[in-house]
């Protein structure tokens, strides 16, 4: 097993940030790691997310399932390659209120046989990991981001079935 993870305060209130971590369709806009997502962030959905490696710029898409979605505090997907046991990763981002904003941690934990080999994968995603993390914040506490009502408007999820 591997584990990666990247952690940021953001000064922003866990709605505004849960808002723009599960508005997908606007990922385009702002995130760096993850292009392009599409799907629902209920337990149970089959996300589509477009993530590029930072430094070769390749991309690769997958099709994970959400396994936990607590508004405001947890989203957590699993993704596999393949059957069971032979490449699989589960995300997460947990959002805590913490001094007045709120401090996100993102995780993933690879299991499986390739594991030992999925380096050229691994590696480039610690860096996306915290491209992502970093962009977060800067589109949860800009004006123009979309977040709760109140807070510049509202974001929600995309719909599909992957």
């Amino acid at each position: 097993m591997r584990r990666i993870s990247s952690a940021v305060h953001i000064h922003s209130s866990v709605d505004r940030v849960w808002s723009v971590l599960t508005d997908f369709e606007r990922f385009h806009e702002w995130n760096p790691f993850l292009v392009e997502a599409a799907g629902r962030a209920e337990p149970g959905a089959r996300l589509s997310l477009r993530f590029r490696l930072p430094g070769n710029g390749r991309e690769m898409v997958f099709r994970p399932t959400v396994l936990e979605s607590e508004p405001g505090r947890l989203l957590r997907w699993r993704g596999r390659l393949g059957v069971p046991g032979l490449f699989d990763g589960v995300h997460s981002f947990e959002l805590n209120p913490r001094d007045g904003g709120t401090h996100v941690v993102q995780t993933e934990r690879f299991s499986g046989l390739l594991v030992p080999f999925a380096d050229s994968v691994i590696t480039p995603s610690e860096q996306g990991f915290r491209h992502l993390t970093d962009a977060l914040k800067i589109r949860a506490e800009s004006a123009g981001a979309r977040g709760v009502p109140g807070e510049a408007g509202a974001g929600r999820s995309l719909q599909g079935d992957l």
